[in-house]
This record gives C-alpha cells, structure tokens and sequence, in this order.
C-alpha cells in the first residue's frame, strides 16, 4: 500500500487541533490553538465558550497544518476526526468541518474516539511500540486501565467509580488556591513539599478501579480544619501529599492489572500521564519487574490531532469508513463491553 496520508481534527475539549499524519506515525504538522487562558479566569472550561472559540479558529488551524506539512487537500487520503467523548457543542465543530471536508473532497470520513487517540499517541513517538499492552489513561475526564489487544481492540480493566484524576487534580487546586489548569500547578509546587506531611486516604475499591472522590474530600476536610483552627496551610505540602496519595492508588492498581494479564508493556496516555511524579513511580516499579514502559512527550500527553490521525490510520487500515450522518456523541464507549 502507497503511504496513507491522514488529515486529523480534534476539538473535544478546549483545544482546537489539526494534524497531517503519515502511515500513523510520521507527524508533519501538528497545530493547536488552546483556551486555556480564556478559561482560567472561570476556574474551568465553560462548554458555550468553548464551542464558540472552535468555530472562530477550526479553519485557520487547518490551513496552517496543511501549510506546515507542506501539503494541499488533494494529498489527503481521509480526513480524520473526534467525535467522542468529550463537550458535545465542541465535538459538533470539528465533527461538522469534517464532514464538510470529506463531502467536499470526496475523501473517506473516519470517526475517531478521543481515548483511542491518547492510546496511540504512543506509536508516534517510538515506531516500533505495538500491541498488546496495558494502558493507563489518566485525563481530566478518565481514569482507565486499559487492555490493548491489537491498535483498534480493547478491554476495560479497570476503570474510576466517580471523579477521573484529572478532575480531582484541578478540584484540589482550585481549594488551595493555585488555579487552574490544577494538574502542571500541583506538578510543579509539590516537589516543594513534603509528600509524607499528610496522611491522605486512599480508597479500597476492589478490583481494578479507581475512586478519587475520597481522597479530594479528605484535602478539602483538611484545609476546613485549618481553616476553623487558625494553623497555616502548606500549600507546597497539601500538594505533595494529595499527589502521592493519587499517584500511589494509580501504581498500585496498574501493576496489580499488568501481572493478572501477564504483560510485559505498560504505555501511559491523556493529559495526567504528564505528571512527572506518576512517570518516575511507573518507571521505578517497570524497572524493578522487568516491564518496558511507554509515555508520549508532553505535548502529545495533553489533547492533540497528531494522535487523532494516528488511531485514524488503524482505522482507515482496518476499513473503518463514516458517512455524513456521523454526529458528536459525547459519552462515546470505547468498547462494546463496557464504560
């Protein structure tokens, strides 16, 4: 087969993306244009102003992905795209210039599901990193364990009964006062901190899931009893001893998940997998059990296209084709089975 070249839209979230992938691992473009300063001063992404944003910048950041890649639309193989999960206003956008573009282009039309792409974020970077594998997807809306048995087959191991990490990071940080995005903030402060300061919960769940709830009450209980009692807070400790605590529950569980299904790789995705206190605790354990470990580099850790038209091309490969009554789904299942 003659190279494949895949053109990727992304706009699940707050991050308006295009990206000209090759044969799903070579990226010659991979343009973002993201809200998160417009969104800081409300504390957190607000859907309608999220949506209007897409619309405003979705056609110049195509144009300058083309441009980048020094390709037109009539090198495009498919045209590539999000249509879930995520904010259903902002996956329409994307969703609608896609359809738009393949319609107009008489190009295939490949529907993509945004976790699918934080999973191959990984092939891109290490083109010899394949199935099978498990993946812990750790964002701001997932917390999963996931088995990867082949680029488009997957099992849900595990996954989180309420609040995704991701959530529960911005939620803390917001509660003391660093802002948001809460994630890179508490990356950054806690380093400062002593982890072993607090004694934070970790929930008991059985089984491969997650619960991140108690341990973001815990830090709110805390800071209240400060509060009441007139003791300072430690921002850099608070930090610290909340990320422990969450980064802990992750690896336990991971590794728990990694030796029942008797695999020897580990790769990590979404926006969480950028902590570095969660990669250096995941590569100490690998270390010790003798597990090759797999993360992208940070800006294909946090929403992109470039890993849109990486799952795109095992897609458009396996003979995935939409037509134009592709619609947003905003709870879009990654599997059949489950979630």
């Amino acid at each position: 087969m003659d190279q494949v070249i895949i053109l990727a839209i992304e706009s699940s979230c707050d991050e308006t993306a295009a990206s000209v992938v090759v044969d799903g691992r070579e990226v010659l473009s991979n343009v973002i244009s993201s809200q998160i300063d417009l969104h800081k001063k409300f504390g957190g992404v607000v859907p309608e102003v999220a949506s209007r944003k897409h619309i405003e910048k979705i056609d110049l950041v195509i144009d300058e992905a083309l441009e980048e890649a020094g390709v037109t639309f009539s090198d495009i193989d498919a045209i590539a795209v999000t249509y879930g999960p995520g904010l259903v206003g902002a996956l329409l956008v994307g969703v609608a210039k896609a359809k738009a573009l393949a319609f107009a282009l008489n190009k295939p039309l490949i529907g993509v599901h945004h976790i699918e792409g934080h999973i191959a974020a990984n092939y891109i970077e290490n083109k010899e990193f394949k199935p099978p594998f498990l993946c812990m997807v750790v964002s701001g809306g997932h917390t999963h364990l996931v088995h990867v048995k082949d680029y488009n087959r997957f099992e849900i191991i595990g996954k989180t009964l309420d609040d995704a990490i991701g959530e529960a990071f911005d939620k803390v940080a917001r509660a003391i006062g660093l802002g948001y995005p809460g994630g890179p903030k508490i990356d950054k402060l806690a380093p400062l901190g002593n982890e072993d300061s607090i004694k934070f919960p970790r929930a008991k769940v059985s089984g491969y899931d997650f619960s991140f709830s108690g341990v973001k009450s815990a830090v709110l209980n805390y800071l209240n009893k400060c509060e009441m009692k007139k003791e300072p807070i430690i921002q850099e400790d608070v930090a610290a001893s909340f990320q422990k605590a969450v980064v802990e529950a992750v690896v336990e569980k991971t590794f728990l998940a990694i030796e029942k299904l008797g695999l020897n790789k580990l790769a990590l995705a979404g926006g969480v997998a950028a902590n570095t206190k969660l990669r250096s605790r995941m590569q100490e354990e690998c270390d010790k059990k003798n597990i090759i470990l797999q993360y992208p580099s940070m800006v294909l850790c946090t929403d992109n296209a470039a890993m849109i038209g990486a799952a795109g091309y095992n897609e458009y490969i396996s003979g995935v084709r939409h037509g134009m009554d592709l619609n947003a789904i905003p709870n879009l299942k990654l599997t059949d089975k489950d979630i």
